[in-house]
């Protein structure tokens, strides 16, 4: 309980937290995305994308009820994502707060860019993961114009085409935000790890950016796809 305390208010602890809870992140869009990809042909196509969404949701029967797991799994990321927010927010109080009166009157001079980076597109995945969620996975009436319970392949092209292609386009914006999110959350998570020995500055470099670039272009081509006709 003493150290739950300790990591809770200590800034090493936060920034644990935040590693942590990045790392969970980082693994669901890697999986994510490589669902994503069933859409296409070489992958499988409509009907296996669609048996894929099924088995997340039967996954575990008949030990557990349907979608049990996957509510299970539901929750784990709605607590990463709470954490993430409130230690990375929290961070930025403390940071704020111990800036000399110099240093508030040359912010703009001396802000890290990365930091900034990172802070702006949080806020951008925030907003994308509640449009997301109402998007895709409630259906929302009057955000998707068709949902059909159960039809993932037909809710995902409807919902790309849908309203000038303005749902893909916001998509696409939020997946550039997510790219340069894991670039900075990646390089961030080796450090706080502790593998930032100057030996390995640049492999880590290096892999955060096959990171980012690798799940930035497969989550964008599905929306380009869909954009193009190819997925349709």
């Amino acid at each position: 309980m003493i150290g739950a305390m300790t990591l809770y208010r200590s800034t090493i602890g936060r920034k644990v937290i935040m590693a942590v809870t990045g790392l969970i992140g980082i693994g669901f869009v890697i999986f994510h995305m490589y669902g994503n990809l069933k859409v296409f042909g070489f992958m499988g196509g409509p009907s296996y994308f669609n048996e894929y969404a099924e088995a997340l949701r039967s996954f575990g029967e008949p030990i557990f009820g349907h979608t049990h797991l996957l509510w299970v799994a539901r929750l784990i990321l709605l607590g990463a994502v709470v954490l993430h927010v409130w230690a990375a927010w929290s961070l930025y109080q403390d940071s704020r707060q111990a800036r000399t009166t110099r240093y508030v009157m040359h912010t703009k001079v001396q802000a890290n860019l990365a930091s900034l980076y990172m802070r702006l597109g949080g806020v951008i995945l925030l907003i994308f993961i509640i449009f997301h969620l109402m998007h895709f996975t409630w259906g929302i009436p009057g955000i998707h114009p068709n949902f059909i319970p159960g039809d993932v392949y037909h809710n995902l092209v409807v919902g790309f085409q849908s309203y000038f292609y303005l749902p893909a386009i916001f998509y696409l914006v939020a997946m550039v935000a997510l790219g340069f999110h894991l670039y900075h959350g990646t390089w961030s998570l080796f450090q706080t790890l502790g593998f930032n020995n100057k030996t390995y500055t640049r492999l880590l470099r290096a892999l955060s950016w096959v990171v980012a670039v690798v799940v930035t272009i497969g989550f964008a081509i599905v929306p380009i796809a869909v954009m193009l006709g190819i997925v349709s």
